[in-house]
């Protein structure tokens, strides 16, 4: 096994009674309310590879399929329409359960609110879904993507109406610098990192995402043992593993983060255990561009790092694995098109299942026959070009 693949893991003894009230079952019910006031809203699929499961040598997997979320193939406007939509019921002095997409669009609600410009960075998931949100909610959206952003991106955002680009910029620089802009003109900023001063919506972000773990309860017909969430800064998968913590308690399967090892910053932070969030820099070339974050979202840590089991750093061949084998099941079970983010998980899961190297990771993380494993598939081809050439012509093979 070469040094690439890492893993730490917790001690559940050590954990201490953290609130996870704003991320429990009623607060998700909320969240679905919100996002259900939609037109066009439908829950997305909960695929089972049982077949696929069995020949990994599983009792279950199942995959979230959020290609199908509000049409935009990721699950990232989960998180923003809800701080949008929270921001802005609370400028008219409202609470987010006491308004609805029909409240936010009236002609009434909008006289007051006037014209409000919200301004994020992104790789592209995220910035395509604050941009659908403004538009959808008559608002203004700015949109800042780092150096190497896929066009195909870079479009699907500025379809939506917003202005947008893509910088000669990191990740963590682009948040830098959408901060600034967001500072000197007025903009709201609506960001999932969350800094000293920098809370509230990066909070509502996380809550929004409650919505894709509440449906995976609800369509769930067995309890699942292990979950799988990928982590960029950690937003998504402090929040998720915030609501099954809450949900499931001392019964919570077990939690394990994944992250490419060119952007492992909650590894990182993981490893150090020093009370300290460690970071990433420089170009963090991952294909997983939706994590392609270097500085952990200090709100996530702090639920991670008590709910967490395992932590693992992998590489880029482990996501296009998680890809191909998604979009080419074992007969029996449905394709899944998976994009690189979101096929990191499975391809981690299959890649511990099936390499000889890490057999001693199945034990440490107690993947056998009777696991029943859950992972979200966050985006699918929202870069159909980089997608085909990875599923059709065989880029990143298992080195």
């Amino acid at each position: 096994m070469k040094e690439e693949f890492k893993l730490v893991q917790y001690d559940r003894a050590n954990r201490q009674k953290a609130d996870l009230s704003l991320f429990a079952l009623e607060s998700a019910r909320n969240v679905h309310a919100f996002h259900s006031s939609f037109p066009i809203y439908e829950k997305t699929p909960l695929v089972s590879l049982k077949n696929t499961a069995k020949e990994l040598g599983l009792g279950n997997v199942y995959i979230k399929d959020e290609s199908y979320r509000f049409g935009l193939n990721a699950f990232k406007v989960l998180g923003g329409s809800f701080a949008i939509g929270n921001f802005l019921a609370k400028k008219v002095g409202l609470d987010l359960e006491d308004i609805s997409y029909r409240h936010l669009t009236s002609d009434e609600t909008r006289d007051k609110l006037g014209e409000v410009t919200f301004v994020t960075a992104t790789d592209g998931n995220h910035g395509r879904g604050v941009a659908w949100t403004a538009k959808n909610l008559k608002q203004k959206a700015v949109v800042y993507m780092p150096k190497g952003s896929a066009k195909e991106r870079l479009d699907n955002i500025l379809n939506e109406g917003a202005e947008a680009s893509i910088t000669g910029l990191n990740y963590d620089d682009a948040v830098r610098f959408a901060h600034k802009q967001a500072e000197e003109k007025g903009w709201i900023m609506v960001q999932d990192t969350a800094w000293e001063g920098y809370e509230d919506i990066p909070t509502w972000i996380m809550q929004g995402y409650g919505t894709m773990a509440y449906e995976a309860y609800c369509q769930l017909i067995e309890k699942p043992t292990h979950i799988f969430l990928q982590a960029g800064v950690g937003s998504m998968a402090g929040a998720v593993t915030a609501f099954f913590a809450a949900v499931y308690k001392e019964e919570c399967p077990i939690i394990t983060i994944v992250e490419p090892n060119k952007a492992d910053c909650i590894y990182q932070t993981a490893k150090a255990m020093d009370g300290k969030l460690h970071y990433v820099s420089g170009a963090m070339d991952t294909i997983m561009a939706g994590l392609a974050c270097g500085e952990p979202c200090s709100i996530g840590w702090e639920i991670l790092k008590e709910f967490g089991d395992n932590f693992i750093s992998c590489p880029d061949y482990v996501a296009a694995q998680g890809m191909r084998i998604l979009g080419n099941p074992v007969k029996g079970d449905s394709p899944i098109i998976s994009g690189e983010s979101g096929a990191a998980t499975f391809g981690c899961v299959a890649e511990i299942m099936r390499n000889p190297d890490l057999k001693h990771w199945k034990e440490k993380l107690k993947l056998d026959e009777n696991a029943k494993v859950l992972c979200f598939s966050t985006e699918g081809d929202t870069d159909q070009a980089g997608y085909r050439s990875i599923v059709w012509d065989g880029d990143y093979p298992r080195k």
